[in-house]
């Protein structure tokens, strides 16, 4: 990770929301990074942050097997904010008390503030009233030594509390969703007036330190960055190419996972409108190859991934000296494929958890702290052109986790179709830029059908198209019937061995964007 100044270190506790508090801070212009709740003391007092946020959980603080972070915490002089089982946290290791409530109060609720000031500076003088959005079956019974009480609800008689001489601040409701309209004002208030930040964190400032820390780590050596044309990749590499200029090497290896006419249309746009050097390599039989039989989706991942390294390794064995290997990780990547209270991640991304342990390459990451929505903005601010920023994810691994079960060539060429269909239906109509992503995926089943009075038996295309601004929350698109019904008639008599089409109406979470 790089150095920042200001930094607000938020200490995750299994909330589904936690990703929304760091883009929240983010938005005030105030860098944030999230971290597992055993981060050691000693790391966190490293880190010099400027302020701490706790953030919500599942678990009740009372549980035998309850995340406990350390209490050494309240002792480093630095501000902080418990948010939901985070307050309750911070009540309890403090001296209060947390039971099961009566009554659990789940989604809004109304707030009434009866201390002003502190988080809640600038809102109507008490007694004011303002929606706010619960979710707990816990209470605080008796708050820690030295708070007062600032805001109640119906429900919760101490919603929220602060200490009376500590930088120390605790609320029972969720200040980072859109239901508490109050929440970025409680937030910027902790931020800059609790903890002392300034705006400063902006995507000019993040290019500038960006290309000096990698200017420094390569010190003139050779690097290699690994190019596919989506909007992560190429932000990465003219990014890199800024810092080291004819050092860099791009490598677009054509795995055989991906969609029509994406190989000559990426080589295209790169080497006729980039001062980039890109190197393209025909590794689809490698891939095919170590994709026969596999059905598991982790180890699809985790296969692609090692080959991709395999292939990077050889080419700079090629180039000579090659020291760096510069990849798109985002912190979504980051987030999602580690381990959380010993759980399995939620999928090895297969830029992270798909890596080999040992890996002659040095790794240069410079978007692992952002989010999409940061890196189409740092993309502008490079300069590079809509058609490259504005385009649609397309997962790294391919189509090869859009086919459910064993990837072979029959099965790719059926889904390429599927996918040209939706893209262009989705373009024509004007809906492409107004979704997050919009793809098919070819499921494992086959369905009886009939066409032209004859019996058939063959596959299914689910369609699936998300509204999302960072990929961690997603919503499925309210796409016009039209639209479907046009997709499917196309697909049904266009594509081949297809009978079925279905639309995927999952919201992540529960579900992922990706189907694998």
């Amino acid at each position: 990770m790089a150095t920042h100044n200001e930094k607000i270190i938020i200490l995750d506790f299994g909330s589904q929301t936690t990703q929304l508090i760091a883009r929240r801070v983010r938005e005030q212009k105030v860098y944030s990074e999230i971290h597992p709740y055993t981060l050691e003391l000693d790391r966190l007092r490293e880190m010099k942050p400027s302020g701490i946020i706790l953030s919500g959980g599942p678990a009740s603080v009372y549980d035998e097997d309850a995340p406990i972070s350390d209490v050494g915490i309240f002792d480093l002089g630095i501000p902080v904010l418990g948010i939901c089982y985070g307050a309750q946290l911070m009540m309890q290791q403090l001296g209060g008390l947390v039971e099961k409530a009566e009554k659990r109060e789940f989604g809004k609720a109304e707030l009434l503030i009866e201390q002003p000031g502190g988080i809640f500076a600038g809102m109507d003088a008490a007694p004011a009233r303002y929606q706010v959005w619960m979710s707990h079956g816990d209470r605080v019974k008796k708050a820690a030594p030295g708070f007062e009480i600032t805001a109640s609800s119906a429900h919760s008689p101490m919603a929220a509390l602060r200490h009376q001489d500590k930088p120390f601040v605790a609320v029972q409701f969720h200040p980072e969703v859109v239901h508490t309209p109050i929440g970025a004002d409680i937030l910027r208030n902790f931020i800059f007036d609790l903890c002392g930040c300034h705006p400063t964190w902006t995507m000019r400032s993040f290019i500038e330190s960006t290309v000096e820390q990698v200017r420094n780590k390569v010190n003139g050596g050779k690097v290699i960055c690994a190019l596919s044309g989506g909007v992560d990749s190429s932000v990465t590499a003219a990014l890199v190419h800024r810092a080291v200029g004819d050092q860099l090497t791009c490598i677009y290896v054509n795995n055989g996972l991906m969609r029509t006419g994406e190989t000559e249309s990426v080589l295209r746009f790169f080497r006729k409108k980039s001062d980039l050097h890109v190197i393209d390599v025909d590794a689809v039989s490698f891939f095919l190859d170590e994709l026969k039989g596999v059905v598991d989706p982790e180890e699809k991942r985790k296969r692609i991934g090692l080959g991709f390294i395999k292939i990077f390794e050889e080419e700079a064995r090629k180039l000579g000296d090659v020291k760096y290997l510069a990849q798109g990780t985002l912190y979504p990547d980051v987030i999602e494929s580690v381990v959380f209270r010993g759980k399995a991640p939620i999928k090895s991304h297969h830029n992270v958890g798909g890596l080999p342990e040992r890996m002659r390459l040095d790794l240069i990451e410079p978007l692992r702290e952002l989010f999409k929505d940061e890196v189409r903005e740092l993309g502008q601010e490079l300069g590079l052109p809509e058609e490259a920023v504005m385009r649609q994810p397309f997962p790294g691994p391919g189509l090869g986790i859009r086919i459910m079960g064993e990837v072979t060539g029959e099965r790719l060429h059926i889904i390429r179709q599927a996918d040209v269909i939706v893209l262009e239906e989705m373009k024509k109509s004007g809906w492409y830029h107004k979704v997050w992503q919009s793809f098919a995926v070819l499921l494992p089943i086959q369905t009886v059908g009939v066409m032209g009075d004859s019996r058939t038996y063959e596959h299914v295309i689910a369609i699936r198209s998300v509204d999302s601004r960072d990929a961690m929350t997603a919503d499925w698109s309210r796409l016009p019937y039209d639209l479907l019904g046009r997709i499917s008639n196309r697909i049904i008599n266009e594509v081949r061995g297809v009978n079925r089409v279905v639309l995927d109406i999952s919201s992540k979470p529960p579900s992922t964007i990706e189907w694998e």
